[in-house]
């Protein structure tokens, strides 16, 4: 079968909840993706920000291999090493003392935002915690998360939604102080917005909110899904502004490709929930935990921090560049590390697409903000030829 083969068979079977463009994926081979047809494809999506690694990584294969061979699934009502192990590693690399290990990002949220509520049941004696959230924020597609989601067109059609859920404006202080109240359970944030258009945070925002949530007994939870594991040249996003928060979520380049997700608390918070409070089948299985554990290590033995600094410098004056060679093209260059974006006066979907023509892979952020994201193993060369092809595509 061909490449029209196969989407015609898929959009047959599938929901449309996506609009897919027409490529087939074959395989990958470092930061390259190969279609059904044998075409080369640069990829700086990495799969939303997922595949930090890239793509045929031998120890990280090798480890899942492995496990495969082992045991994939066990349930919760026991230990097996692999959790244990990634555990204990993601404690060390986040600053916090316990972890819950979920399937996805959203779900990861969910039980972030089930933490703050018990805490404020327990303290109180109340189910009434409310949460302050951010406008343009993004947390995920179920009804929790997306309670606290700041984008109307994805919350108005699902509700009536979770209540006691206000928003304040994204890096203003005085905005978040205005909503808190003494039935304020939580305020969640990304440290740097991700589909919300690539906005790092503030540092004195953040200082600020840390300094509310601390004096009024509140639970900070940073939202580190896109923004952690690397992306932002220190593991976790908050590091680079000195800053801890009560709670955190993660996932996506958790596990470079296979699907998990974790939130992790600290001190008072991390015992929170008591045998009952929460759970999840798949969440923490084997095979999951044995992918967590073999990414902490390749990031260790492959200096990928290191590299992620080095190159995200070289790529942040790359596209400075490009936004003022074109500045009739381009408005805007912003983000942190390899989290950048270009905002366009044109509709980011026309970018994208030519440079899918290029040989290019692209992801938008909103409507007209292009997302850079790619594996966090790219090299100079990597940027260059990027840089190319998007400049045919805006020539």
């Amino acid at each position: 079968m061909n490449s029209k083969e196969y989407i015609d068979l898929a959009e047959e079977s599938l929901m449309h909840t996506y609009n897919r463009y027409p490529i087939v994926w074959d395989r990958g081979e470092g930061v390259y993706l190969y279609d059904l047809e044998g075409k080369k494809y640069l990829d700086f999506a990495a799969g939303i920000a997922v595949f930090a690694l890239g793509y045929g990584n031998q120890e990280y294969n090798n480890a899942v291999h492995a496990q495969v061979d082992k045991i994939i699934h066990v349930s919760n009502y026991y230990y097996t090493v692999p959790m244990a192990e990634a555990a204990e590693k993601l404690v060390k690399a986040s600053g916090m003392d316990k972890v819950f290990f979920t399937n996805s990002g959203t779900e990861s949220v969910e039980g972030a935002i089930k933490l703050a509520k018990r805490y404020y049941y327990d303290k109180t004696g109340s189910a009434a915690g409310e949460i302050i959230a951010m406008d343009h924020s993004f947390h995920g597609r179920s009804t929790g998360a997306l309670a606290v989601t700041g984008t109307k067109k994805y919350r108005e059609p699902f509700g009536p939604l979770m209540p006691g859920i206000s928003f304040a404006e994204y890096n203003n202080l005085d905005s978040v102080k205005s909503l808190v109240s003494d039935r304020t359970c939580a305020v969640i944030l990304e440290p740097v917005q991700g589909e919300g258009g690539i906005y790092p945070a503030k540092k004195e925002f953040l200082e600020g909110i840390r300094k509310i949530c601390s004096e009024k007994d509140i639970v900070l939870i940073f939202d580190e899904i896109q923004c952690g594991m690397g992306r932002t040249g220190d593991m976790f996003a908050y590091q680079g502004y000195g800053i801890l928060p009560d709670v955190m979520t993660c996932a996506k380049a958790l596990g470079c490709g296979v699907p998990v997700g974790a939130f992790a608390a600290r001190g008072k918070f991390a015992d929170v929930f008591v045998p009952g409070d929460h759970g999840t089948t798949y969440g923490g299985n084997p095979l999951a935990t044995a992918a967590v554990s073999a990414v902490f290590d390749i990031f260790e033995k492959e200096k990928v921090l290191e590299n992620v600094r080095e190159v995200s410098a070289y790529l942040w004056d790359t596209l400075e560049t490009l936004a003022e060679k074109h500045k009739d093209q381009i408005a805007d260059h912003r983000g942190k590390g390899l989290m950048q974006g270009l905002e366009f006066y044109e509709p980011a979907g026309k970018i994208i697409v030519r440079a899918q023509a290029e040989g290019l892979i692209l992801i938008s952020a909103g409507t007209n903000i292009v997302r850079f994201v790619p594996p966090l193993i790219i090299k100079k060369e990597h940027v260059d030829e990027m840089a190319e092809k998007l400049e045919r595509c805006l020539e």
